[in-house]
């Protein structure tokens, strides 16, 4: 079983890393190589392209913080969470991952809130 808090809280770090030798460091640690990452605004395969997912995130929304908004739960490899991003969480989330070998494989994102532009 997989431990679905300490999972949620390392991706959750991971879109807050505003340094980017850190975050390539946490990928290397806690994703794995060839992990994907798809939502409806945008996807990406391997470290290279998330951490430059990650910092588009942070380029448009530079004071702007992640924070997970209830506990994480889930079940053999699978972890589910909703997240908020910004003061007063204005952009919501829920994401589903698939965790092989203690490594985030697979992440599908899903928008649940998004501020009319």
């Amino acid at each position: 079983m997989t431990n679905a808090a300490n999972i949620a809280e390392t991706y959750i770090a991971l879109w807050n890393e505003k340094d980017a030798a850190r975050r390539q460091a946490m990928l290397q640690e806690s994703w794995a190589a060839g992990a994907t990452y798809i939502d409806p605004l945008m996807k990406g395969q391997g470290h290279a392209e998330i951490d430059a997912l990650v910092g588009a995130v942070q380029a448009r929304f530079p004071d702007f913080r992640f924070d997970l908004l209830k506990p994480a739960d889930g079940h053999g490899d699978f972890v589910r969470f909703s997240w908020g991003l910004g003061p007063d969480h204005p952009i919501k989330g829920s994401d589903v991952l698939v965790v092989e070998g203690g490594k985030i494989r697979s992440v599908i994102g899903f928008l649940d809130q998004v501020p009319a532009t």
